[in-house]
């Protein structure tokens, strides 16, 4: 059986223009200026860098045109009124400066280091020794093995079914473990080491063979497992050496690196490139935020599509060519202001939520001192900005703020908030700080256990259970007791 019903429903979408404001607002100053770069190349209708005339005035209203189009692609409106696209009033006003931009004179462009990489280095060291030809091949497979912190984490029999399957070699173990000790003979110290164990032994044969030299080859080699649990009793017991002694040869094991690869000078590994949305300065006491220049690109509107629409006003007859130009021009000429529009809605929107966050956080900007921030979520800057969480959110997750006191991710200042025992609303982060500062002034003979940070923050007056203490002392990389034990 069929059934008509009529209802009523009112639903909220976002339009295209909506959308693509939002994924605006999101990207960082670099993306900023790719997304421009990519409008500029897609719309002939939008030109950067300042206007030749001041008088032309680019505004337009959209709400009068319609771009109907029927099966044949016909144009079933034809009257355009063009003037609108031509009227010359007023200013428009992206054209008229702003004080919250801030002076930009660097380089667009950031600069890239160029080098050898890591693997390139070590194949330019295997030149200086003596291979017949399966050696060689096994030396250079066995280099390209190494990983970016120098390590070559496989075992040897599955190198040699490698080295049959996809070099076409047929080798054995023995021969490919002769090669390797050669590789390991390759700057950096460490390098194609098959665990940290054995990392660390290749730097101590490299070193003079000094008594706490030789005392710590010993004890890697034979209770590397002690050592690494921080065992010192047994240690000492079991080598009959003094505190004195173990301390010195801990000290040349310090000395050590445990990522030969990871700090070779010529690497040519991707390197984030951080460029401040934001900056932040002290002036006469009084907290200065400014948005960076480069997120306030000069854009308008190009002369040459508006003289076409004057060529189009001023010709007699108009064909249906002319017309179907006319819409095309018309459409890259909303597309443009649009893009400009939205530009100038990303700047008031960046500026007025940082502005926000600025006021909240006053006491940690005129400071730097973390113990100052403020419990702070998406929810009390958008509340006091009548925004959406979302927005925020966007601003947050992905700008950075120059401050006096370094570049800082944005959303590094929001925090949940806990109770004092005086029953007032403080940070996590400032509690976090307070554990961090804790643990750092303890005796390190006599590292503080969980239990015993939780009654000092207690005696501070931050009731905070154990679990919590260990959560947090987990966020901010910091091991347990037994690990930070020193002699």
């Amino acid at each position: 059986m069929l059934k008509q019903q009529l209802n009523f429903k009112l639903s909220q979408k976002l339009s295209p223009q909506q959308i693509q404001l939002m994924k605006m607002i999101q990207l960082p100053t670099q993306a900023f200026e790719q997304r421009i770069s990519q409008e500029l190349e897609e719309n002939p209708a939008l030109e950067g860098g300042k206007e030749e005339s001041e008088n032309f005035d680019d505004e337009f209203n959209n709400d009068e045109y319609d771009d109907n189009y029927d099966e044949g692609n016909e144009v079933i409106e034809t009257d355009i009124n063009v003037d609108d696209y031509l009227s010359d009033d007023e200013v428009p006003s992206y054209k008229l400066s702003a004080n919250n931009y801030s002076a930009d004179d660097e380089e667009r462009q950031m600069p890239y280091a160029s080098g050898t990489s890591f693997t390139q280095h070590l194949m330019q060291q295997l030149n200086t020794y003596r291979f017949d030809e399966e050696e060689e091949e096994i030396a250079e497979f066995l280099v390209g093995s190494v990983d970016e912190s120098g390590y070559i984490r496989r075992e040897i029999q599955d190198i040699v079914d490698d080295l049959a399957f996809t070099q076409n070699v047929y080798t054995t173990e023995d021969k490919v473990e002769k090669v390797l000790k050669i590789v390991q003979e390759l700057d950096p110290a460490g390098v194609a080491a098959r665990d940290l164990q054995e990392c660390l032994l290749l730097q101590l044969e490299r070193r003079e063979h000094t008594p706490p030299v030789a005392l710590a080859i010993e004890i890697i080699e034979d209770s590397f497992d002690h050592f690494s649990k921080k065992h010192y009793k047994k240690l000492i017991q079991k080598f009959d050496i003094t505190e004195d002694q173990l301390r010195d040869a801990i000290h040349e094991i310090e000395g050590l690196n445990p990522k030969p690869g990871g700090t070779y000078s010529g690497n040519t590994r991707m390197v984030e490139h951080v460029v401040p949305d934001f900056a932040i300065k002290i002036v006469d006491g009084e907290l200065d935020l400014t948005l960076n220049g480069r997120n306030a690109p000069e854009l308008h509107v190009s002369h040459d599509y508006t003289n076409m629409l004057k060529g189009y006003k001023e010709s007699k007859d108009k064909s249906k060519a002319q017309k179907d130009a006319v819409m095309f021009i018309k459409q890259k000429l909303d597309a443009a202001k649009w893009f400009i529009d939205a530009i100038k809605q990303r700047q008031q929107t960046l500026f007025v939520t940082m502005n926000s966050i600025m006021h909240h956080q006053e006491e940690y900007f005129l400071t730097g001192d973390e113990r100052k921030l403020k419990p702070m979520i998406l929810k009390d800057i958008a509340d006091k900005i009548n925004m959406d969480v979302s927005t925020v959110s966007r601003v947050a997750n992905s700008k950075y703020v120059d401050t006096p006191y370094g570049t800082k991710l944005i959303k590094d200042f929001f925090s949940e908030s806990m109770k004092n025992d005086q029953g007032e609303d403080v940070s996590t982060k400032e509690i976090k700080k307070i554990l961090e500062i804790t643990i750092s002034e303890e005796n390190k003979r006599k590292p503080l256990t969980d239990d015993k940070l939780a009654k000092i923050l207690l005696e501070k007056g931050y009731p905070i259970a154990r679990r919590t203490i260990a959560k947090y002392r987990e966020q901010l990389d910091l091991p347990v007791a037994r690990l930070r034990k020193e002699i």
